[in-house]
């Protein structure tokens, strides 16, 4: 278990960052936000950083899997609004890498999460190593 040290950063922290608005869908039986859909708001955050076209970390043949997704919830979320996320890396490992998120409304910490991330080979779907390059990417967005 990694230590969670999510709760004490402030949005502006995490080396990435963006958000997505609360739907009213997103509302369970109590008029606040499913904690479901905390998954959802981690994957937004995930996909934006991993894939983001101005450095990408994926190279031809490869993809990534999540392994692992621990959600820690700290605050109740209503609708409307928005959600914002921030995103950075904790550990960089052979072929994968552990992120931390923190999501926000209105400055205030409503969830923290980590998540593992695998590389894989999309023909064998087999782990495969983290070349260099996404390593050196992957250092520059650590969380401190």
């Amino acid at each position: 278990m990694m230590l969670d040290t999510n709760a004490q950063r402030a949005l502006a922290a995490y080396p990435h960052r963006t958000s997505a608005e609360i739907r009213y869908a997103d509302l369970d039986r109590q008029g606040h936000v499913n904690n479901a859909v905390f998954a959802t708001y981690s994957e937004i955050g995930r996909v934006a950083f991993m894939y983001d076209p101005e450095r990408p970390l994926d190279p031809e043949g490869t993809s990534f899997v999540i392994a692992r997704l621990l959600i820690d919830f700290r605050a109740e979320l209503f609708w409307p609004g928005t959600v914002d996320i921030g995103t950075g890396v904790l550990k960089v490992g052979r072929s994968s890498f552990a992120l931390a998120q923190g999501m926000f409304n209105d400055g205030r910490l409503v969830a923290t999460a980590e998540a593992t991330i695998v590389m894989v080979d999309r023909q064998t779907r087999r782990s495969t190593p983290l070349p260099p390059e996404t390593m050196a990417i992957l250092n520059g967005l650590m969380l401190r």
